[in-house]
């Protein structure tokens, strides 16, 4: 995200080993200061600092503005304590073309440390909300023609049958809840369908950010299924061959 460093803390030997980064940074404007080991050690909470830390400004955005522009896939971490698993969903939603990612109210802090490493980078790539509350987010998504739809390992509906029948090919809000306890009955009611991932194997369940990954993956699919063939129809046909 454009602007988003604000400076670079670098240690003398990481600033000799990273001189393309450094480089990088100065003629973007970013200023490079550089400590003591000690020093950026105390930056981190890593045993072995990279030896380099860069300190951004925050980059969450009000839910009004990122479902502003008309989204195809939304995805809401309802409640979700664990930062592995809000930093992995977040990596999961910007590789599968999400247009925003809402950790709501009682959810980890986007900002903590390992979710921030879990993200991989991606956490400044896809427009963050935090702490709205999910009747918010629910309400302000059908507002904009979203389908809310939850994952759930109980549901009735399985997430194969659902691409099947077409249902994963309009505007959708995905809702991903707690991985300890699911989500509530009073937040299950809010949504469209609850939809279970099918599992074929032994394993008795899926975490909650690999059973994201699949959701989202197959929804992104879909949609993009179907522009394509949106797209197709509306074409010219083309000119039949002669021979």
């Amino acid at each position: 995200m454009v602007g988003c460093v604000q400076y670079l803390v670098v240690t003398r030997s990481s600033a000799e080993k990273h001189r393309e980064l450094t480089r990088t940074a100065a003629t973007a404007g970013v200023a490079v200061r550089i400590t003591a080991d000690d020093v950026l050690a105390s930056l981190t909470d890593t045993s072995t600092p990279q030896g380099v830390v860069a300190v951004c400004r925050m980059v969450d955005r009000p839910l009004a503005d990122v479902l502003g522009a008309d989204p195809a896939l939304v995805v809401c971490c309802a409640r979700v304590r664990d930062p592995g698993n809000a930093g992995t969903v977040i990596r999961c939603a910007d590789a599968f073309g999400a247009d925003a990612v809402v950790l709501s109210e009682g959810s980890v802090d986007a900002y903590n440390s390992k979710a921030v490493r879990s993200s991989a980078g991606s956490l400044f790539h896809v427009p963050l909300v935090v702490g709205a509350a999910l009747s918010e987010v629910v309400a302000a998504a059908r507002a904009k023609g979203l389908q809310v739809l939850a994952a759930d390992g109980g549901a009735l509906i399985g997430l194969d049958q659902l691409n099947i029948s077409g249902g994963l090919t309009g505007p959708c809000l995905w809702l991903f809840g707690n991985e300890a306890w699911g989500l509530p009955a009073d937040d299950a009611a809010l949504c469209d369908q609850r939809v279970r991932v099918p599992i074929y194997g032994a394993a008795e369940s899926l975490n909650l950010a690999a059973a994201a990954a699949v959701c989202l993956y197959a929804t992104s699919t879909a949609q993009r299924r179907a522009a394509s063939g949106s797209r197709s129809q509306t074409d010219s046909p083309a000119e039949p061959v002669r021979f």
